[in-house]
């Protein structure tokens, strides 16, 4: 074993015993070739057909990469096609109503990342005319676009000779290098930058940077990687001999699967919330809840009830219109409560609504934009507020909805 990049140990035979093994930027040029064509080989042949693959067209490729930050490829593609169908280009998606596209996003989650898709679009509109910046620090500049979505649009759209990196492409090269050091530390992050930029293919970018996100989502995954079909095997540190349960044995094995290393994890908070369902079987209260903080924007039923309170406000307890549910967030774990208040049909909503609030018919409010947890219970809830609305109405006159009593049977 050798120290390689920034004095670390490095398992890989290139970096091995060469000349200048602190800095793989500096390594021979043909050091490393071998494998990067073999990449780009494999990327020519195995590729999958993305649809925003079929050009070059950086408003298809911007949208993409926002849209597959935290989601996997398969329920991303719906949403792409969706968003395409209905904003085909960044123009039309800039002059949109944010409410729409935060309906458009919802089951995506982090929400703000729907608003800044928003403003950077209006941001190309109104700064550049409608064309996006062809390098990948011109692209910084847009709302939401970090280094790696901003490298991946300049070297895929326009051919700038930059390594997007993100967790698939740190997998990968800490892999390939045989390096433990943690990427969630300054080192770990600048070895695995310097390891992308020294495999780079200088004239075909995007599609190395495509190959090594590919590789990493297809085949170099981080429970099972399949190295007999990985292109990359016969030089890489932490290869297994097959695909096989017996190849997974032995503290080598057990230290390659463990990479890429990571000193540790946010830790996660639990938090209790109650959402308060207050309907009179028809219409229900929803609440906007305020534009920053968790699903800034978003509707919800209201979880902050301010100088409110439904008992002396006439509203009756019913339960819960909805089970307990533990909903999980980035760094929360929510646990969350679904008081129900009924309040007869007869008795219209109190005039003042709370900052925020409104009062809608159920099917209205259903076409809101809400966040996921919402969603999820909402169908339970909507039938829980009629069941418990149409107990609530027991004992008072109605018309037109009883069973009529048989008719006596003649004596005649």
């Amino acid at each position: 074993m050798c120290v390689g990049l920034c004095g670390v140990n490095c398992l890989h035979p290139f970096v091995r015993g060469g000349k200048n093994t602190r800095n793989l930027a500096k390594l021979e040029t043909n050091s490393l070739q071998a494998s990067t064509l073999a990449l780009l080989a494999w990327f020519d042949r195995c590729q999958r057909p993305l649809p925003w693959r079929a050009g070059r067209d950086p408003y298809a490729v911007w949208l993409s990469e926002i849209i597959l930050q935290q989601t996997r490829v398969d329920q991303g593609v719906a949403y792409w096609h969706r968003f395409i169908a209905r904003w085909p280009d960044v123009c039309a998606l800039a002059a949109a109503d944010e409410g729409d596209i935060l309906k458009m996003w919802q089951g995506l989650g982090y929400y703000a990342r729907a608003r800044n898709l928003h403003r950077a679009a209006q941001m190309v509109r109104d700064r550049w005319g409608g064309e996006f910046p062809r390098t990948a620090a011109g692209l910084r500049e847009l709302p939401g676009v970090g280094p790696y979505t901003a490298a991946a649009i300049a070297s895929i759209c326009f051919g700038e000779p930059v390594a997007a990196v993100d967790g698939n492409v740190q997998r990968v090269i800490t892999r390939f290098f045989g390096s433990d050091l943690p990427v969630d530390r300054p080192e770990g992050a600048a070895f695995v930058a310097q390891g992308a930029a020294a495999l780079l293919h200088p004239d075909r970018a995007g599609d190395f940077n495509q190959a090594m996100m590919e590789l990493g989502a297809t085949v170099c995954t981080p429970r099972t990687p399949d190295c007999v079909a990985c292109p990359l095997s016969d030089r890489c540190a932490s290869a297994l001999p097959t695909s096989g349960a017996d190849a997974r044995a032995g503290a080598g094995a057990a230290a390659a699967l463990a990479r890429p290393v990571k000193a540790g994890k946010t830790r996660v908070v639990e938090v209790a919330w109650s959402f308060h369902v207050l309907t009179d079987g028809e219409r229900v209260a929803m609440r906007r809840r305020p534009a920053g903080g968790v699903w800034g924007g978003l509707w919800e039923f209201p979880s902050e009830l301010g100088e409110m309170e439904p008992a002396a406000a006439g509203w009756k307890p019913a339960g819960c219109a909805h089970p307990a549910t533990t909903h999980l967030l980035s760094h929360r774990r929510v646990e969350a409560r679904f008081p129900l208040w009924i309040r007869p049909k007869s008795q219209a909503f109190p005039g003042e609504l709370p900052e925020g609030w409104r009062w809608l018919e159920w099917q209205d409010a259903a076409d809101l934009a809400v966040p996921r947890l919402v969603d999820k219970v909402w169908t339970a809830a909507r039938e829980a507020a009629a069941s418990a609305a149409a107990d609530c109405m027991q004992g008072l006159p109605t018309f037109g909805d009883e069973r009529p009593l048989p008719w006596l049977e003649s004596t005649k």
